[in-house]
Protein backbone atom coordinates (compact mmCIF):
# COMPACT_ATOMS: atom_id res chain seq x y z
CA UNK A 1 0.00 0.00 0.00
CA UNK A 2 1.41 3.39 -1.02
CA UNK A 3 0.26 6.52 0.76
CA UNK A 4 0.93 10.08 -0.41
CA UNK A 5 0.58 12.65 2.38
CA UNK A 6 0.61 16.41 1.82
CA UNK A 7 2.95 18.31 4.13
CA UNK A 8 2.28 22.01 4.59
CA UNK A 9 5.06 24.53 5.29
CA UNK A 10 3.30 27.08 7.50
CA UNK A 11 4.27 29.78 10.02
CA UNK A 12 4.40 28.76 13.67
CA UNK A 13 1.31 30.02 15.48
CA UNK A 14 3.56 31.93 17.90
CA UNK A 15 5.03 34.02 15.05
CA UNK A 16 4.39 37.73 14.97
CA UNK A 17 2.58 38.38 11.70
CA UNK A 18 3.53 41.44 9.63
CA UNK A 19 3.00 42.57 6.04
CA UNK A 20 5.06 44.55 3.55
CA UNK A 21 4.61 46.41 0.23
CA UNK A 22 1.52 48.29 1.37
CA UNK A 23 0.07 45.15 3.00
CA UNK A 24 0.15 43.11 -0.21
CA UNK A 25 2.88 40.64 0.83
CA UNK A 26 3.49 38.50 3.88
CA UNK A 27 6.69 39.48 5.70
CA UNK A 28 8.72 36.28 6.23
CA UNK A 29 11.43 38.00 8.29
CA UNK A 30 12.16 36.04 11.51
CA UNK A 31 9.27 33.63 10.84
CA UNK A 32 9.70 30.06 12.07
CA UNK A 33 8.05 27.45 9.84
CA UNK A 34 6.51 24.15 10.92
CA UNK A 35 4.54 21.24 9.49
CA UNK A 36 0.84 22.06 9.45
CA UNK A 37 -0.70 20.62 12.65
CA UNK A 38 -3.41 18.61 10.86
CA UNK A 39 -0.84 17.11 8.48
CA UNK A 40 1.54 16.35 11.35
CA UNK A 41 -1.15 14.40 13.21
CA UNK A 42 -2.23 12.68 9.98
CA UNK A 43 1.35 11.54 9.39
CA UNK A 44 1.51 10.29 12.97
CA UNK A 45 -1.61 8.21 12.33
CA UNK A 46 -0.14 6.65 9.19
CA UNK A 47 3.07 5.83 11.03
CA UNK A 48 1.11 4.24 13.89
CA UNK A 49 -0.86 2.10 11.43
CA UNK A 50 2.35 0.99 9.74
CA UNK A 51 3.92 0.17 13.10
CA UNK A 52 0.83 -1.92 13.91
CA UNK A 53 1.73 -4.29 11.07
CA UNK A 54 0.10 -2.72 8.02
CA UNK A 55 2.42 -2.80 5.03
CA UNK A 56 2.63 0.80 3.91
CA UNK A 57 5.09 3.01 2.04
CA UNK A 58 4.62 6.64 3.09
CA UNK A 59 5.69 9.45 0.76
CA UNK A 60 5.28 13.14 1.59
CA UNK A 61 4.57 15.79 -1.03
CA UNK A 62 5.12 19.53 -0.69
CA UNK A 63 4.68 22.32 -3.21
CA UNK A 64 7.35 24.89 -2.39
CA UNK A 65 10.83 26.21 -3.00
CA UNK A 66 14.09 25.05 -1.44
CA UNK A 67 13.38 26.85 1.85
CA UNK A 68 10.69 24.24 2.60
CA UNK A 69 13.21 21.39 2.81
CA UNK A 70 13.88 21.62 6.59
CA UNK A 71 10.14 21.12 7.13
CA UNK A 72 10.13 18.18 4.73
CA UNK A 73 13.15 16.66 6.48
CA UNK A 74 11.28 16.82 9.78
CA UNK A 75 8.50 14.70 8.25
CA UNK A 76 11.16 12.24 7.09
CA UNK A 77 12.66 12.24 10.59
CA UNK A 78 9.24 11.39 12.01
CA UNK A 79 9.28 8.24 9.87
CA UNK A 80 8.09 8.94 6.33
CA UNK A 81 9.97 6.81 3.77
CA UNK A 82 10.68 9.45 1.14
CA UNK A 83 9.51 12.82 -0.12
CA UNK A 84 8.62 14.74 -3.25
CA UNK A 85 9.01 18.51 -3.52
CA UNK A 86 7.39 20.29 -6.44
CA UNK A 87 9.73 23.19 -7.12
CA UNK A 88 7.21 26.03 -7.26
CA UNK A 89 5.61 28.76 -5.19
CA UNK A 90 2.24 27.54 -3.85
CA UNK A 91 0.28 30.22 -5.70
CA UNK A 92 -3.23 29.19 -4.67
CA UNK A 93 -5.28 26.07 -3.82
CA UNK A 94 -6.09 25.30 -7.45
CA UNK A 95 -2.45 25.48 -8.49
CA UNK A 96 -1.26 23.37 -5.54
CA UNK A 97 -4.00 20.76 -6.09
CA UNK A 98 -2.94 20.42 -9.73
CA UNK A 99 0.68 19.78 -8.76
CA UNK A 100 -0.22 17.19 -6.13
CA UNK A 101 -2.58 15.43 -8.55
CA UNK A 102 0.25 15.13 -11.06
CA UNK A 103 2.57 13.65 -8.42
CA UNK A 104 -0.13 11.12 -7.56
CA UNK A 105 -0.61 10.15 -11.20
CA UNK A 106 3.11 9.58 -11.69
CA UNK A 107 3.70 7.60 -8.51
CA UNK A 108 1.12 4.80 -8.55
CA UNK A 109 -0.13 5.68 -5.06
CA UNK A 110 -3.21 4.16 -3.44
CA UNK A 111 -4.52 7.20 -1.59
CA UNK A 112 -3.77 10.82 -0.68
CA UNK A 113 -4.04 12.33 2.80
CA UNK A 114 -4.29 16.08 3.38
CA UNK A 115 -4.92 18.10 6.49
CA UNK A 116 -8.43 19.39 7.06
CA UNK A 117 -7.11 22.92 6.54
CA UNK A 118 -3.88 24.87 6.66
CA UNK A 119 -3.38 27.19 9.61
CA UNK A 120 -2.24 30.08 7.42
CA UNK A 121 -5.23 30.27 5.03
CA UNK A 122 -7.84 27.93 6.59
CA UNK A 123 -9.33 27.26 3.17
CA UNK A 124 -10.36 23.58 3.47
CA UNK A 125 -10.46 23.33 -0.32
CA UNK A 126 -7.42 21.27 -1.26
CA UNK A 127 -8.74 17.72 -0.86
CA UNK A 128 -11.82 18.37 -2.97
CA UNK A 129 -9.80 19.99 -5.75
CA UNK A 130 -7.27 17.13 -5.83
CA UNK A 131 -10.12 14.62 -6.01
CA UNK A 132 -11.68 16.54 -8.88
CA UNK A 133 -8.42 16.59 -10.85
CA UNK A 134 -8.05 12.82 -10.36
CA UNK A 135 -11.75 11.90 -10.63
CA UNK A 136 -11.55 10.15 -7.25
CA UNK A 137 -13.90 10.01 -4.26
CA UNK A 138 -13.04 12.38 -1.41
CA UNK A 139 -13.67 12.11 2.34
CA UNK A 140 -13.47 15.54 3.94
CA UNK A 141 -12.62 16.17 7.58
CA UNK A 142 -12.41 12.51 8.59
CA UNK A 143 -12.71 12.03 12.35
CA UNK A 144 -11.30 8.49 12.31
CA UNK A 145 -9.09 6.41 10.01
CA UNK A 146 -8.19 2.77 10.41
CA UNK A 147 -6.67 -0.10 8.42
CA UNK A 148 -7.29 -3.70 9.47
CA UNK A 149 -5.96 -6.55 7.32
CA UNK A 150 -5.85 -4.29 4.29
CA UNK A 151 -9.42 -3.04 4.81
CA UNK A 152 -9.78 0.71 5.22
CA UNK A 153 -12.44 2.32 7.38
CA UNK A 154 -13.08 6.01 7.93
CA UNK A 155 -15.58 8.07 9.88
CA UNK A 156 -17.07 11.52 9.45
CA UNK A 157 -19.00 13.53 12.00
CA UNK A 158 -22.37 14.50 10.54
CA UNK A 159 -25.44 16.27 11.86
CA UNK A 160 -26.79 14.12 14.66
CA UNK A 161 -24.26 11.30 14.47
CA UNK A 162 -21.33 9.62 12.74
CA UNK A 163 -21.01 8.34 9.18
CA UNK A 164 -18.97 5.10 8.98
CA UNK A 165 -17.37 4.37 5.60
CA UNK A 166 -15.75 1.27 4.11
CA UNK A 167 -13.22 2.52 1.58
CA UNK A 168 -11.94 0.66 -1.47
CA UNK A 169 -9.99 1.72 -4.53
CA UNK A 170 -8.02 4.94 -4.79
CA UNK A 171 -9.29 7.94 -2.81
CA UNK A 172 -8.49 11.31 -1.24
CA UNK A 173 -9.04 11.95 2.46
CA UNK A 174 -8.54 15.02 4.64
CA UNK A 175 -7.70 14.60 8.31
CA UNK A 176 -9.88 16.41 10.81
CA UNK A 177 -10.01 16.33 14.59
CA UNK A 178 -9.87 12.72 15.80
CA UNK A 179 -8.18 11.34 12.67
CA UNK A 180 -5.25 10.51 14.93
CA UNK A 181 -6.20 9.18 18.38
CA UNK A 182 -2.90 10.47 19.76
CA UNK A 183 -3.30 13.98 21.19
CA UNK A 184 0.22 14.98 20.17
CA UNK A 185 2.19 14.31 16.97
CA UNK A 186 5.14 11.95 16.91
CA UNK A 187 8.43 13.56 17.93
CA UNK A 188 11.46 12.56 15.84
CA UNK A 189 14.09 10.65 17.79
CA UNK A 190 17.84 10.94 17.23
CA UNK A 191 17.93 7.93 14.92
CA UNK A 192 15.09 9.38 12.85
CA UNK A 193 16.85 12.73 12.57
CA UNK A 194 20.08 11.08 11.41
CA UNK A 195 18.42 8.77 8.86
CA UNK A 196 16.28 11.62 7.49
CA UNK A 197 19.39 13.15 5.96
CA UNK A 198 19.84 10.11 3.73
CA UNK A 199 16.25 9.48 2.76
CA UNK A 200 15.31 10.30 -0.85
CA UNK A 201 13.91 13.76 -1.51
CA UNK A 202 12.89 14.02 -5.14
CA UNK A 203 12.57 17.51 -6.63
CA UNK A 204 10.27 17.80 -9.64
CA UNK A 205 9.38 20.72 -11.84
CA UNK A 206 5.76 21.91 -11.71
CA UNK A 207 3.08 20.88 -14.17
CA UNK A 208 1.67 23.61 -16.37
CA UNK A 209 -1.14 25.36 -14.50
CA UNK A 210 -2.35 28.86 -13.75
CA UNK A 211 -3.47 30.22 -10.41
CA UNK A 212 -7.12 31.28 -10.46
CA UNK A 213 -6.93 33.67 -7.50
CA UNK A 214 -4.54 36.34 -6.28
CA UNK A 215 -4.01 38.11 -2.98
CA UNK A 216 -5.07 41.75 -3.18
CA UNK A 217 -4.34 42.86 0.36
CA UNK A 218 -3.80 41.57 3.89
CA UNK A 219 -5.00 43.16 7.09
CA UNK A 220 -4.69 42.21 10.73
CA UNK A 221 -7.72 41.76 12.99
CA UNK A 222 -8.80 44.79 14.96
CA UNK A 223 -7.03 44.94 18.34
CA UNK A 224 -9.10 43.71 21.24
CA UNK A 225 -10.46 46.49 23.47
CA UNK A 226 -9.14 46.83 26.98
CA UNK A 227 -10.80 44.69 29.61
CA UNK A 228 -13.18 46.56 31.90
CA UNK A 229 -13.43 45.48 35.51
CA UNK A 230 -16.89 45.75 37.10
CA UNK A 231 -17.47 45.86 40.82
CA UNK A 232 -19.38 42.67 41.74
CA UNK A 233 -21.58 44.84 43.94
CA UNK A 234 -22.64 46.91 40.92
CA UNK A 235 -24.56 44.59 38.53
CA UNK A 236 -26.41 47.59 37.09
CA UNK A 237 -23.15 48.82 35.55
CA UNK A 238 -22.59 45.41 33.95
CA UNK A 239 -26.10 45.38 32.47
CA UNK A 240 -25.63 48.91 31.15
CA UNK A 241 -22.34 48.02 29.40
CA UNK A 242 -23.77 44.83 27.91
CA UNK A 243 -26.71 46.81 26.55
CA UNK A 244 -25.05 50.03 25.37
CA UNK A 245 -21.51 48.98 24.38
CA UNK A 246 -21.49 45.22 23.73
CA UNK A 247 -25.08 45.36 22.42
CA UNK A 248 -25.75 41.76 23.34
CA UNK A 249 -28.88 42.42 25.38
Amino acid sequence: MKALICIGHVPDTTSKIKFTDNDTKFDTTDIKYIIGPYEELALTRLLDLRDAGNEMHITTVTVGLQDTEPTIRKALAMGADDAVRVNAEPLDDYYVAKQIAEVFKNGDYDFIVTGKESIDHNGSRLDGMIAEFLDLPSISGASKFDIDNGKIKAEQEIEGGTLVLDVSGKFVISAGKGFCPEPEPRIPNMRGIMTARKKPLQVTEPAEAEALTETVKYHLPEPKPACKMIDPENPEELVKLLHEEAKVI
